[in-house]
């Protein structure tokens, strides 16, 4: 009798599993030569709060935070993380790490390995992973995003996506998940089979 095929869940790892606005909040203190208590916690997408004007000033942010702050591999884990992609793994679905890490040139080396010496040193179990905006393509049966634009580009086209509920996407409706309890929950109750 043929295996049954896994469910594949693509997950994202900024803001879902790695810390990204803890972590980006102490390198954008020290970028911008502030006290981190002058940063507010609750940030739109953007981190205009924290005084970032536009995209140029964002991509020299991030570029710094990267490259001289180890951004990427210096993230603490959002909590349950590991404990529910194991669960979710050694259950039968298949882990596909799905991030767009490489949106800024000339350091995807250092960004694609900060990635996976996080992943392996955080124990997060995955099959795959993959460095990509458009991540409707990596077909996914289950994708758990928090990137307001990503969960409503991959809702309209009709694939059921979990936000991973944090400051910036307060507006995108159900199914959300504020913990990685709820996401597991979410993902087990799910009609995707």
């Amino acid at each position: 009798m043929p295996e049954k095929p896994k469910i594949v869940i693509g997950v994202d790892l900024d803001g879902v599993c790695a810390d990204f606005y803890k972590r980006m909040r102490e390198i954008a203190a020290e970028w911008f030569e502030k006290s981190i208590d002058e940063l507010p916690v609750n940030v739109s997408y953007g981190l205009g709060e924290w005084g970032v004007l536009d995209k140029s000033q964002y991509e020299s942010l991030h570029r710094f935070a990267v490259t001289q702050r180890e951004l990427f591999s210096s993230m603490p884990m959002i909590p349950g993380a590991r404990k529910y992609l194991r669960k979710l793994s050694d259950e039968g679905y298949r882990i596909r790490i799905i991030t767009h890490r490489l949106f800024i040139h000339y350091f995807h080396a250092s960004s694609v390995q900060q990635t996976v010496e996080w992943l392996d040193s955080h124990g997060i179990p995955y099959w795959d992973l993959c460095f990509m905006k458009e991540k409707e393509q990596v077909g996914a049966d289950i994708y758990i995003e928090d990137t307001p634009d990503n969960i409503v580009q991959l809702r309209e086209r009709g694939l059921h996506t979990i936000c991973f509920a944090n400051s910036t996407n307060t507006h995108i409706q159900m199914p959300r998940a504020s913990s990685w309890l709820e996401v597991y929950l979410l993902v087990k109750n799910s009609s995707v089979r």
